[in-house]
């Protein structure tokens, strides 16, 4: 074995599968695996759950952004992984791990934005479904081909058929094609595209605007959102309705509204 192949090797076991970075309220969790195209693994997972974990408990984080190395975003579960996973109880572990952490995103006090470039397949797809928001590059593709493989992407099938239409959900899972970043836009999947170069400016300037925002009333608001999407309507505006009274009683909205009255930028209370 060449000195080449023996240091390539040794950076990839020593190399952390996650990377974290805060930046005055922004923190960025770098999918690391690029030689796997950043799929989930066991330790990736772990990491990803560890991190969320540490955030949920923080008040000076007001926006996370999920982001990776390399050319791809996520290319899923790491399929020699599961392949070598022989019990119904490993594999059904590891996807229950991974289905807490889009959980997790989803119950983050703090908005949660993917920074998509490449290619977003099967539990990637999933998740940028799972986030609050989404950019993506020109170049991106998104697909839930698990079809192909005998493996229906089951789990992924929750978030995005949260996200967009049932029709279009199953035209994704039933033929397992790629759809373009342009088609996932106009689907709903994702927010805004944008030229390679540009993809980390611009979700830096959508986490630094929302960064400004008051964080109590940004956690009020996100789980809010989430609560009432699964409630009929009426429920829906009886429990927004006592959200938006225990809202208004807030010192952040105290000052929002002075601020507005008097005609000056608000100073948010510390969190």
């Amino acid at each position: 074995m060449t000195n080449t192949l023996i240091e390539n090797k040794t950076k990839q076991k020593n190399q952390k599968p996650l990377l974290r970075e805060d930046n005055k309220g922004v923190t960025f969790l770098t999918l690391n695996r690029p030689e796997k195209h950043n799929s989930l693994n066991l330790e990736l997972l772990k990491c990803l759950q560890q991190e969320l974990q540490k955030i949920a408990e923080s008040k000076s984080i007001r926006v996370v952004i999920i982001a990776s190395t390399g050319t791809s975003f996520c290319a899923g579960h790491d399929l020699i992984e599961l392949k070598n996973m022989s019990k119904h109880k490993e594999l059904k572990s590891l996807f229950l791990l991974c289905s807490s952490i889009m959980e997790s995103i989803t119950e983050l006090p703090q908005p949660v934005i993917a920074q998509v470039q490449g290619m977003a397949t099967a539990a990637g797809c999933q998740l940028v479904a799972t986030c609050d928001l989404a950019i993506a590059s020109d170049n991106t593709n998104f697909c839930t081909p698990g079809v192909n493989i005998g493996l229906f992407c089951s789990t992924p099938m929750v978030a995005l058929s949260r996200n967009i239409t049932n029709k279009r959900a199953m035209e994704m899972l039933l033929t397992g094609e790629n759809i373009n970043a342009l088609t996932a836009l106009e689907w709903g999947l994702i927010n805004r595209v944008v030229p390679p170069d540009e993809l980390k400016n611009q979700t830096s300037l959508l986490a630094n605007k929302i960064a400004q925002k008051p964080y109590k009333t940004i956690k009020i608001g996100k789980k809010a959102f989430y609560n009432q999407l699964n409630m009929d309507l009426h429920k829906a505006y009886i429990y927004t309705s006592q959200i938006m009274a225990e809202n208004m009683l807030s010192d952040d909205a105290e000052e929002g509204i002075n601020a507005f009255t008097e005609n000056r930028e608000p100073s948010w209370p510390q969190s």
